[in-house]
């Protein structure tokens, strides 16, 4: 033990300073993880882009309806899926909270400050307004002829909305019976129900991945 205490001195005596020597280890360190399989990024490696980048940036022509969602989480989480996806718009409508809220924030992780959202008291007018507009509004829900996410098609030059309903309700009968098309995610479980901030995640990328596509 003593040897090797020594010859560890007379290593590090061939560095000009203590601080030379640490910076050494750190390349060194540096070096081996970089040379890793796989080896997992660091934040600073992801180009991230600032929200007023995110808001400057071309959107996906998908806006996300949210109605009556009571969970502040599932707000958040909704938020920051939208933008991974560069989602043009969130509407947040009846009791469905709005930022800025600690609770939101958890999960949102800063969302908030980049993507657009707007609120909305009721969501039957407001469906009714985004189709007037043309927007094709699909409810994601379980309903007689329903289409499979994964057999649902979009078109070139056609804005969509999705609408994601409560979390016991789901998404009113009026909304759902006012949509252009119903939207279902195959299931083959016991339970048959996801959490709405799963189900965005899940609809929403498949969305974005048809549209990116075209």
């Amino acid at each position: 033990m003593r040897q090797i205490s020594l010859d560890l001195l007379c290593f590090i005596n061939n560095f000009h300073s203590y601080d030379s020597f640490f910076e050494a280890i750190d390349f060194t360190f540096d070096l081996s993880v970089r040379n890793m399989r796989h080896r997992k990024l660091k934040n600073s490696e992801l180009d991230r882009i600032s929200p007023d980048v995110f808001k400057a940036s071309k959107k996906t022509p998908l806006i996300i309806i949210l109605d009556n969602i009571r969970s502040l989480n599932n707000i958040g989480s909704v938020f920051r899926t939208a933008d991974a996806f560069l989602i043009e718009k969130i509407y947040l409508c009846g009791i469905t909270a709005t930022p800025p809220h600690k609770d939101i924030q958890k999960t949102a992780l800063g969302a908030t400050d980049s993507v657009a959202w707007e609120y909305a008291e009721n969501t039957m007018a407001l469906v009714k307004k985004l189709k007037d507009e043309g927007v094709f509004i699909a409810a994601v829900e379980q309903a007689e002829q329903a289409s499979s996410l994964q057999d649902f098609s979009v078109r070139k030059e056609v804005k969509y909305a999705v609408v994601f309903g409560n979390e016991v309700k789901g998404v009113q009968q009026e909304v759902v019976s006012e949509s252009n098309a119903v939207i279902e995610i195959p299931q083959y479980g016991t339970k048959h129900s996801l959490n709405i901030s799963v189900s965005a995640g899940v609809v929403v990328w498949d969305l974005f991945s048809k549209l990116s596509s075209l």
